[in-house]
């Protein structure tokens, strides 16, 4: 393929940049379902459930990790628990607005088995929202309540996951 000269088509900016697979998008939109669009920083998650429309993607619900603080977690927010807790905070909020089906859509993140990314997954999936998955994926619950990490955390995750629960 050529570089240059009259006829070369300039791909979108988004394709150069590498933050958008268009062939992946396109076959997510098929489904016409609500997309759960989950993203990770070094410091948390943000989720997003989205909806297709003409005029562009509709945020229909959304939960970023730092909101955890307001609910009582006192732990740190780029963790496996902080993940599941924000992925049951979207999940709870996008029930509420009437979304009971999802496809889950991590972007051009590489998904890791029983990472954070599944860990969010998890989260919605508790949250009310159903997603395709496979069970095989999802993290362990030890893990998700974050008992790898020390003896603290597991109190800290039951207080947090019932706040957010009833919030």
């Amino acid at each position: 393929m050529r570089r240059h000269g009259p006829h070369y088509r300039v791909p979108f900016r988004r394709r150069r940049e590498g933050r958008t697979d268009y062939r992946r998008r396109l076959q997510l939109l098929k489904s016409e379902l609500p997309r759960a669009v989950v993203r990770k920083t070094n410091t948390g998650m943000v989720v997003q459930v989205c909806k297709y429309t003409d005029r562009g993607d509709e945020i229909v619900a959304s939960a970023v990790a730092n909101e955890l603080k307001k609910l009582g977690w006192t732990g740190g927010t780029g963790n496996l628990p902080a993940a599941y807790l924000t992925g049951l905070l979207a999940g709870k909020r996008a029930a509420a607005k009437g979304v009971t089906a999802a496809v889950l859509d991590l972007g051009r993140q590489p998904p890791t088995k029983g990472g954070r990314l599944f860990a969010v997954l998890k989260g919605l999936l508790d949250g009310g929202v159903e997603i395709p998955h496979d069970q095989s994926v999802l993290p362990a619950e030890a893990r998700i309540t974050g008992a790898h990490i020390g003896d603290e955390i597991p109190k800290r995750f039951e207080t947090a996951k019932a706040r957010v629960g009833a919030g």
